[in-house]
């Protein structure tokens, strides 16, 4: 497959946006709660240069741009010092759920943008209107795209993603101590997952099920 810088830009900026932002809003949500490790380390901030990690921000996007296969990605994770929080276990359940939910609503927003761009795009008599309505509708598309993946992605109830924090903060002592135990495997599990389409077949259903959602909400602006 031949690398296409348009096409790269189009992925691009709604990559950055989705994974800057949804690690600041871990750090947001845990400096509200008491730990203020985020904003001490610097991570704080939406400049994406304080959360760029050169594989998941850079290198594997490219890879999976150039073979053609779905955009995914992540950033450098924010630290938090889930001890430091005013109740940890509850805390820490809003400090993980604060990312995707922040991807939930970047979607919501991307899809409402598409929306009205489409509206413009369709209205627009001259080609000059036509030829810059059409990459922001394009971008918002895969902004939606993005976002709805890390989303439902990083829910998966396995440790270290976000749905495995949650569910410890969620379960009872005794499970929640046995699952926060497989946190050292989580990613060699996500990869088996992966490797034997077990998480597509997991995953599609509950992404079909988030933009339908989100198409029904859309519909109401």
């Amino acid at each position: 497959m031949n690398f296409d810088p348009s096409l790269a830009a189009l992925w691009a900026l709604p990559l950055l946006v989705a994974v800057v932002f949804h690690e600041w809003a871990h750090g947001f949500v845990a400096n509200r709660l008491g730990d203020d490790t985020a904003e001490r380390a610097g991570r704080l901030t939406l400049n994406p240069l304080a959360h760029i990690d050169p594989i998941g921000t850079v290198v594997l996007p490219l890879m999976l741009l150039w073979s053609g296969a779905p955009m995914f990605g992540w950033a450098n994770p924010v630290p938090v010092s889930f001890h430091r929080l005013r109740n940890p276990m509850r805390d820490m359940v809003w400090v993980a759920a604060a990312g995707p939910l922040m991807n939930l609503l970047l979607a919501l927003v991307s899809a409402v943008a598409m929306s009205m761009v489409g509206r413009v795009e369709h209205g627009a008599q001259a080609a000059g209107g036509f030829r810059i309505a059409e990459p922001l509708l394009l971008m918002c598309q895969r902004s939606v795209q993005i976002n709805v993946v890390l989303a439902v992605f990083n829910m998966l109830p396995i440790p270290p993603l976000d749905g495995g924090r949650v569910a410890v903060g969620l379960l009872p002592r005794a499970p929640a101590a046995a699952l926060a135990q497989l946190e050292p495997y989580g990613f060699f599990i996500v990869i088996a997952l992966l490797w034997t389409n077990v998480l597509g077949v997991v995953l599609n259903p509950m992404m079909h099920l988030v933009l339908r959602l989100i198409t029904t909400v859309v519909r109401i602006f």
